[in-house]
């Protein structure tokens, strides 16, 4: 040992270098023995012991400690390449910080050497090898199976071990891929006869009246006339100024700023995903407190505004308006007042027409312009019933859903989803599940039936068929379903489709079987002429949170590439009589991910990454559709938000390509008994002690046994990381035709993203999660921001190559535009960031073109 005359700043070094590997070693053996005793990696355990050996021989000072921390680092290696390969984010925790450890010891050599002497030090160098070579044995010997188990192929789920015995199935199960109306175990649905109508019978209810004939479907180019592009939805633009040549010149060529910043009561509560609209020489922006502000789409310069004077008490999960519609009403004079209208709904549940040249409201809508939309609800408080997506107007009837606040209580207000005349603003028509023999307002004194699933996100339309298309969420409580009527059963999570005269469902098809995981459809369908053996049919895309996409005739329902129903788990969970046996997986595509190994954990450090894989191990986990569990936490893979969510996707049909940008998270969840979670103080939005912010971190669920606590992307609380190895999203190129994949990249890069909320900088790529859509022009370019490094791109449509970036000002959580003004593409977006994907807020919108010619 060295003398204390010795004991220079190398040798305090050695020390603490010794100091904090014995801390690491502990910390990872005592983690390695507690995740091996619940079947998991034999990797850690020795790896920890070989630490503490390290330690202990560096604090003796002997060069031992060398060659016992070689022996560790050349198993891990090993290891690390075995179970994750030459992939570079998931040998971050594996592989960073060993390699940083090795540096340290082997410049610790110079004390090292003063310190060994003698016969004694060479026993003790013996020693220390066969101490780590035994370790390194161990770090590569243990069967892979206790590592991670076989990845099963995408959308595939293990049979459970001991499945329960069918108490689910039909007494008549529709055949795989057969009758849209009725696939899917549960019993049929008990309404009268015109609650689901058949396609044959729908011809006679449309175009009866001469006024609400099939009007000219206002198209993408010069203008972008709706929140999809059309109300088809394809988010596609014939412009082609802008191409993949020319992409690199693009520059900002105005800014414009709305002034709707969250005030203190609102701070932490903005997300406002608005797109805004292009008619004529306008831009029509919604702000996130429902303020609408039209500018001249050439230069940005504001013209007027509009301010419905909604209060921060309105505000749901977030201030949100991700749009308006613009109406042209028939016939009218151009001079008219309101002869060009905006629509839109509002967070305190308003629908509102003002002028479209002047901003002014329309004295013939409703009430001086307004039509309040809680009519017929009931009870009702500011934040349960809001409105955060445009109307879809069709045969000139404005379709509104609405937003019911998640999570609260069983006894909610309303899914109804309701057409009003986009003249008048007299109700035409309300589809309320629960009493399909009315197609009106309820009687005096009754109320729309309350807890029935609704439409948050946007619809699409068919002028022709004189069919919209509603993509409908789930009842009021998402993760426990006994309590639910037959009818809910059988309309939750599915897509409907709706006469737009009359109110009445055409046609219906779910894609969930009897929901308990929140896989609402967030998606606007996309309408397309869809390639078949017998020529183009009439066809209607549809994607979903749980990753696919499903083709379906848009008259019928019917599927146009047959789906298959599969076994899913049934032998967990606090509802096993409940669950559906069987759920559908398309046979088109599929953005659903192979299932969740114990290897996919990831983390800053070896000890995060510890901490997640003995996470994984205590959860229950048995694949996509793993049933909601009360003793202990359940993985769900993929989470509510995607999949895909609301961003939808964008649709090429002259070259063929369907893009869908999505997310690749899960969620770590858990059912809390009702005892537990009142005395958490789990409260609902209507009870006096509700607390909006900084609650207990559970929805209560009212009404039903069980409150709800869901880790969305499963997060380490110390770090803020994600448990699941990058990519979080990505995005992809399908061929329309097969369905076969083009391409598929990450979306975003680590720039803004980091452990503890700190940016990393790094321009890598790594797949960021992405809330927004794409856009596609026939330039050859993707248009999208959507991921949280804050970054616009333009992406080459045939390879998935980035041609062009630009930073924003805010988080990109929105859809782009693209128009034409004068003989000049422009490409718009209104960054405003995003409270729950914690990016920067922004009121800023800018336009980006190509430098003017001279």
């Amino acid at each position: 040992m060295a003398t204390v005359q010795d004991r220079g700043a190398g040798f305090w070094m050695v020390m603490v270098l010794a100091a904090v590997i014995v801390i690491f070693g502990l910390l990872i053996a005592a983690g390695g023995g507690w995740l091996l005793a619940l079947g998991g990696s034999w990797y850690y355990l020795p790896a920890g012991l070989g630490l503490l050996v390290t330690g202990w021989l560096l604090f003796r000072q002997s060069m031992a400690a060398v060659w016992v921390y070689l022996v560790v680092y050349a198993g891990t290696v090993v290891w690390a390449l075995w179970e994750a390969g030459l992939n570079l984010w998931p040998q971050v925790p594996r592989l960073v910080a060993p390699t940083l450890i090795l540096l340290l010891v082997l410049l610790s050599i110079p004390v090292l050497r003063r310190g060994s002497r003698g016969a004694s030090a060479r026993r003790t160098v013996a020693g220390a090898l066969a101490i780590g070579l035994g370790g390194g044995l161990l770090l590569t010997g243990g069967p892979r199976e206790g590592i991670a188990q076989e990845a099963a192929p995408p959308g595939e789920t293990p049979a459970p071990a001991e499945a329960l015995p069918d108490t689910t199935a039909p007494e008549t199960p529709a055949p795989a891929g057969g009758d849209a109306s009725t696939a899917g175990p549960g019993p049929a649905p008990t309404e009268e006869p015109d609650a689901v109508n058949t396609a044959e019978e729908a011809p006679a209810a449309l175009g009866a009246d001469a006024e609400r004939a099939a009007a000219p479907v206002l198209q993408t180019g010069e203008d972008w006339p709706a929140y999809g592009g059309t109300t088809e939805a394809r988010r596609y633009s014939p412009l082609d100024q802008i191409d993949t040549s020319n992409v690199g010149e693009l520059e900002r060529v105005w800014s414009f700023r709305t002034g709707d910043l969250p005030s203190e009561a609102a701070r932490g509560r903005y997300s406002p995903e608005n797109t805004p609209l292009k008619v004529g020489d306008d831009l029509y922006i919604c702000t996130p407190m429902g303020r609408i502000v039209a500018v001249d789409a050439a230069t940005g310069l504001e013209e007027w505004r509009f301010d419905p004077g909604v209060s921060d008490d309105a505000i749901p999960y977030g201030a949100t308006c991700r749009g308006v519609a613009y109406y042209e009403v028939p016939g009218a004079a151009a001079d008219e007042a309101c002869a060009r209208r905006i629509l839109w709904g509002t967070l305190d549940a308003r629908l509102i027409a003002v002028d479209a040249q002047l901003g002014q409201p329309c004295p013939d809508f409703g009430l001086n312009g307004e039509v309040n939309l809680e009519e017929g609800l009931g009870d009702t408080v500011p934040g349960w019933y809001s409105v955060t997506s445009p109307p879809t107007i069709v045969r000139g009837v404005a379709v509104m859903g609405a937003q019911v606040k998640d999570g609260q209580a069983e006894n909610s207000p309303s899914g109804v989803v309701r057409g009003y005349d986009a003249v008048t603003g007299e109700l035409a028509w309300a589809w309320d599940l629960g009493n399909p023999s009315n197609r009106g307002a309820p009687a005096e004194g009754e109320v729309y039936t309350r807890g029935t699933p609704n439409m948050w996100t946007i619809a699409a339309a068919d002028e022709e068929l004189g069919l919209v298309y509603l993509p409908m969420g789930n009842s009021a409580v998402d993760y426990y379903g006994s309590n639910r009527s037959e009818a809910e059963n059988e309309y939750a999570t599915a897509l409907v489709a709706v006469d737009a005269l009359t109110g009445n469902d055409v046609w219906h098809f779910r894609t969930v079987y009897n929901d308990v995981w929140d896989y609402d459809l967030g998606s606007q369908p996309s309408l397309v002429d869809f390639p078949t053996a017998d020529g183009p049919r009439p066809a209607l895309i549809l994607s979903s949170k749980q990753g696919d996409i499903f083709v379906l005739d848009r008259a019928t329902g019917e599927p146009l590439v047959p789906f298959e129903e599969r076994e899913v788990p049934t032998d967990l969970g606090v509802e096993q009589d409940y669950l559906s046996p069987v759920q559908p997986f398309s046979g088109y595509h599929s953005l659903l991910m192979p299932d969740l190994e114990e290897r996919h954990m990831w983390g800053m450090t070896p000890l995060d990454q510890l901490w997640c894989r003995i996470q994984f191990r205590r959860a229950h986990y048995s694949g996509v559709y793993t049933p909601p569990t009360a003793d202990r936490r359940w993985i769900q893979y993929p989470g509510y938000n995607g999949g895909q969510d609301w961003g939808s996707m964008a649709v090429d049909v002259e070259r063929g390509l369907l893009i869908a940008n999505y997310n690749d998270m899960p969620n770590y969840n858990r059912l809390i008994p009702r005892d537990e979670a009142d005395e958490m103080g789990a409260r609902a939005i209507f009870e006096p002690d509700y607390q909006p912010e900084g609650g207990p971190d559970a929805d209560p669920q009212l009404g039903s046994p069980y409150a709800i606590s869901v880790n969305a992307g499963w997060r380490v609380g110390l770090t803020g990381l994600l448990c699941k190895e990058p990519p979080y999203g990505g995005i992809r190129a399908i061929d329309l035709a097969t369905g076969e994949t083009v391409w598929d990249e990450p979306l975003g890069t680590a720039r803004r993203n980091g452990p503890f909320g700190i940016p990393s900088m790094l321009p890598m790529k790594i797949g960021t999660p992405n809330n927004g859509g794409p856009i596609v022009t026939a330039g050859g370019l993707i248009f999208i921001a959507a991921a949280t490094d804050d970054l616009i791109r333009a992406i080459d449509l045939e390879t998935g190559e980035t041609l062009w970036q630009d930073a924003l000002p805010g988080g990109g959580q929105t859809t782009p535009i693209t128009y034409e003004v004068g003989g000049r593409q422009f490409v718009v977006i209104y960054p405003g960031g995003h409270h729950f994907m914690e990016t920067p807020i922004s009121d800023e919108v800018i336009a980006y073109a190509l430098p003017a010619s001279d």
